[in-house]
């Protein structure tokens, strides 16, 4: 199994946390984007889209985190990382696309105009994701974790972003349930670092 990865990424980020939290291993192909390797001909016989990360594992090239995050939880993960009961199912799905719009749009976003000088709408990625962070704090204020009474692959998906909403000029403070979500993520065996 090969993780095309760059290590900053935090969509990278959740596929390399979601390994280790399975006890998986990858080998790591670090792709530069910052010299255009995901646009060169090799990257994109891989993802056609042009985008970190992929995995590949038996041959076949799996793009997008969250896919990739259900496809590792069927795979090689406990029952627990992806219920196959109709609600869970269904919850989880809600919180993978809240992962690649709002989060991507909001948290990300001003993530990735502070921290790698890309210009965006400050103001409205912060905006944004003072919406998500409200809603997911919220969301926890009587619950350990997104949905049932374990960490699912919604927990892996959402974390990264929302953890590192401090490099997109965020305070985190007015948040004290996240603040013990990222707590037990940070608990759980097989915890690695954030790419700071």
């Amino acid at each position: 199994m090969q993780l095309h990865d760059f290590y900053l990424s935090g969509n990278c980020y959740k596929v390399r946390l979601f390994l280790g939290l399975i006890g998986q291993r990858a080998e790591i192909v670090t792709v530069d984007l910052a010299h255009g390797a995901q646009k060169r001909p090799e990257f994109l016989a891989l993802n056609p889209r042009g985008q970190v990360p992929v995995l590949v594992d038996d041959g076949q090239p799996l793009v997008d985190s969250q896919a990739i995050l259900v496809y590792l939880a069927r795979r090689y993960g406990d029952e627990h990382w992806y219920p196959q009961d109709a609600l869970s199912v269904g919850l989880i799905a809600g919180w993978l696309s809240l992962a690649a719009n709002e989060v991507h749009h909001g948290a990300a976003r001003a993530r990735v105009g502070l921290k790698f000088g890309r210009e965006i709408d400050l103001e409205e990625a912060q905006g944004r994701a003072r919406q998500v962070l409200e809603l997911v704090n919220a969301h926890l204020a009587d619950r350990a974790w997104l949905v049932g009474d374990q960490p699912t692959v919604a927990d892996v998906a959402v974390y990264p972003y929302l953890a590192l909403a401090d490099e997109g000029g965020l305070d985190l403070a007015p948040y004290p349930h996240l603040d013990a979500w990222f707590a037990r993520i940070h608990a759980l065996p097989g915890y690695v670092d954030l790419p700071r």
